[in-house]
């Protein structure tokens, strides 16, 4: 069998056509979800953390590029406003919560507080540790109302988060991805890594816990993100009503596309 036809390469990476074929399974059982969100009014909240480099960004786009954007939300918040600073800390996260029906994800969340802000001194101390203490209060709030909330946090090793950033500097298409944080998060890894840690420990919680994916190989990944987080929701086929697709209607017919000569169209260049 010829190395493009099996699973995985010498290198152990699993080849595109095992990881689009085992996606487009996935992919087909999230639309399933999807329905069943729908259908039953369900409010979900997935929060993506890991450090910078860790494959946030590519889970989430495997998890909604075939769904419907107004069911599934991508929440990626900018830097907080002057006036956002002097608001309670969780109050710019609360209006992105779901309403009956919705799926809201995360690129980073409120635990920026519990990452970044603690790390690069974005914050006090006993801010901090307020939030540590409160994050889990916090949560328990929404979950007690109904709201499914899911926590993933993505573990890339310092060796791959190297050749990531390496590459997002060497490649034009990539260098978008090298935010102003990438470089310090970087010559702080350890600083992270310990905050990374105090993180799980005060808010890896029964009702509200974390989940971790190892995010090295980025193909597998993505499909054991999807695959667990299919299996944290109950959910069901929703029957639908056959779809007839209907004839058009010879009422009122005329040459439409006579009545766009002279209008200015694209060149067709391929």
């Amino acid at each position: 069998m010829g190395k493009k036809d099996s699973d995985s390469d010498d290198n152990g990476e699993m080849s595109n056509k095992k990881y689009f074929k085992e996606l487009r399974k996935l992919q087909s059982d999230l639309g399933v979800l999807q329905d069943w969100v729908k259908h039953k009014g369900l409010r979900v909240v997935i929060v993506f953390e890991g450090r910078d480099g860790a494959g946030k960004g590519g889970t989430i786009r495997a998890i909604t590029e075939r769904m419907s954007p107004r069911v599934f939300h991508v929440v990626a918040l900018p830097a907080p406003s002057d006036r956002q600073k002097s608001q309670m800390y969780m109050q710019r996260y609360i209006p992105h919560f779901p309403a009956a029906g919705e799926v809201i994800i995360f690129d980073r969340s409120w635990y920026n507080r519990a990452g970044v802000e603690h790390v690069m001194g974005f914050c006090s101390e006993k801010q901090y540790r307020q939030f540590l203490e409160l994050a889990p209060t916090f949560e328990r709030f929404f979950v007690d109302a109904g709201t499914i909330l899911i926590k993933y946090w993505l573990e890339v090793s310092e060796e791959e988060q190297e050749k990531r950033f390496q590459a997002r500097i060497d490649d034009p298409m990539r260098k978008w991805k090298l935010s102003v944080m990438d470089l310090p998060s970087r010559e702080r890894w350890y600083e992270y890594s310990l905050a990374r840690d105090r993180m799980l420990k005060h808010t890896d919680t029964k009702h509200c816990p974390w989940y971790i994916v190892q995010s090295d190989d980025k193909k597998r990944a993505r499909l054991n993100c999807i695959s667990h987080l299919l299996s944290l929701i109950s959910y069901k086929e929703v029957r639908k009503k056959k779809v007839k697709l209907p004839k058009v209607s010879g009422k009122g017919a005329y040459d439409d596309q006579a009545t766009l000569k002279g209008r200015r169209y694209v060149p067709e260049k391929y």
